[in-house]
């Protein structure tokens, strides 16, 4: 079974991709600077940065998942750390893995991005560090690199966490939203979808992951 290495590990989104890759057998190690609440068992778990441990961990994976938080003391360093992971995972064969944001989306085919749009001051500059992020990858990762980048929905996070149920729709770059214009999925669900993508490849590029 393949290797997966989750920069991030502890946190929302990592956390249940390390969960779910668990269970499903994988070789999981995480990559974080805070100890994880409950363990899960068979779980390789390291403290420490993400720029200390890429050279140590990312040369035997056969995956590497970026879900590193752009907030505190990480806020402005994403571009340069998620360029590096990917330099990193291009060298060693991986496949890349790189969770971005909602606003990265369009609102249909060939319309502007929602990061090009007027976001509210409060999450803008996390909304644009997030566009970065995916904006590096299409102009500069190495032609060789097989990456992909995840857009969650609109409403995703701890404060909705919902419960895993095994559904959910994949698409492109535009934003998917159920009958009644909401765009969710549970933490849980967006780590059933990258573990199935995962397992067996059939994307890549910018994806969208929602009910």
């Amino acid at each position: 079974m393949a290797n997966i290495v989750v920069f991030g590990g502890t946190g929302y989104t990592g956390g249940n991709i390390v969960r779910e890759a668990a269970a499903r057998g994988f070789g999981v190690v995480s990559i974080s600077r805070s100890a994880p609440d409950e363990p899960i068992d068979g779980v390789q778990y390291e403290l420490g940065s993400a720029e200390e441990a890429a050279p140590r961990f990312i040369p035997a994976a056969d995956v590497v998942v970026a879900a590193l938080s752009p907030r505190g003391d990480m806020a402005g360093r994403l571009v340069e750390i998620y360029s590096d992971l990917a330099q990193q995972a291009g060298v060693a064969g991986a496949r890349y893995v790189q969770i971005g944001g909602f606003n990265s989306l369009r609102p249909a085919p060939d319309q502007p991005r929602f990061a090009e749009g007027e976001i509210p001051e409060e999450y803008r500059a996390e909304a644009l560090e997030g566009e970065a992020t995916r904006q590096m990858l299409v102009e500069t990762a190495a032609p060789d690199l097989d990456w992909l980048f995840v857009s969650p929905p609109a409403d995703y996070g701890a404060w909705v966490a919902g419960e895993r149920t095994g559904n959910y729709r994949v698409s492109d770059e535009v934003a998917l939203l159920d009958d009644n214009g909401y765009s969710h999925i549970s933490g849980a669900d967006l780590a059933v979808a990258l573990l199935d993508e995962i397992e067996k490849p059939s994307r890549a590029g910018h994806i969208s992951v929602a009910y």
